[in-house]
């Protein structure tokens, strides 16, 4: 397979405070990576670096074979890396059309945006119903929809996900998660941080634990699932 990001040696952190220890990845084009691990060992951090909001202290990053390690996020952003941060963080008194609309702001994505937005109220018929609705008025897993919906108008190559299900209903994780698998069909390329391997064990292609900043094992969907001593040291599970 070939792989459209690669994490060399990685090494980053807050100031003294270093975070991810020499992390390696290929994330493979056209598949879902879901990256795994307890709270506070790297993961959020870890998609932050490759977004370039936390500067890389040592390492290589490589996006579709090219070097982006030290580039800023908005240049990061433009060579195709679409990042859905953790929690809402919508523009909360624009209206959901409004919030989906700013996920289209580099040019190119722009010139797509009648397109991108008939392909997002297809795959989130919901969202079209809310069009007009204030951000702030909608429910947790409708601010969620609109958080991915809004990523996915940016179009590019990988759509990075972090915690997607987080603090949402059992009923809206599985719609979250049957949107990606949508996504997934599709051939695109997700890189997902889920701390519930079972959710998305079924779905990846490849999954990576990490653990206290450096990844402890890696391997298939189905092989963790066989793994209950994995799952039991790292996740309680």
């Amino acid at each position: 397979m070939t792989s459209l990001l690669s994490l060399a040696g990685l090494t980053a952190g807050y100031g003294a405070n270093l975070v991810l220890r020499g992390v390696s990845l290929e994330v493979p084009e056209g598949r879902l990576t879901a990256i795994i691990g307890p709270n506070g060992h790297g993961k959020t951090t870890l998609l932050r670096v490759i977004s370039g909001l936390v500067p890389v202290s040592g390492g290589a990053i490589q996006f579709a074979g090219q070097p982006i390690a030290g580039q800023r996020a908005d240049e990061i952003v433009a060579t195709g890396i679409v990042h859905v941060p953790q929690g809402d963080l919508l523009f909360p008194e624009m209206t959901v059309l409004e919030n989906l609309q700013m996920g289209a702001y580099l040019p190119e994505a722009g010139k797509q945006m009648r397109m991108r937005l008939d392909e997002v109220f297809a795959l989130l018929p919901k969202l079209k119903e809310r069009r007009s609705q204030v951000a702030s008025t909608l429910s947790g897993g409708e601010r969620r929809m609109v958080g991915i919906g809004r990523g996915l108008m940016a179009g590019g190559k990988l759509l990075m996900l972090d915690e997607p299900s987080l603090g949402l209903a059992p009923i809206v994780i599985d719609r979250i998660y049957e949107v990606i698998a949508a996504l997934t069909r599709t051939g695109r390329t997700i890189l997902v941080v889920e701390e519930n391997a079972a959710r998305i064990a079924d779905q990846a292609a490849q999954v990576a634990l990490l653990d206290n900043g450096q990844f402890a094992w890696t391997g298939g969907g189905a092989e963790l699932m066989q793994r209950p001593k994995i799952l039991e040291t790292y996740l309680g599970a």
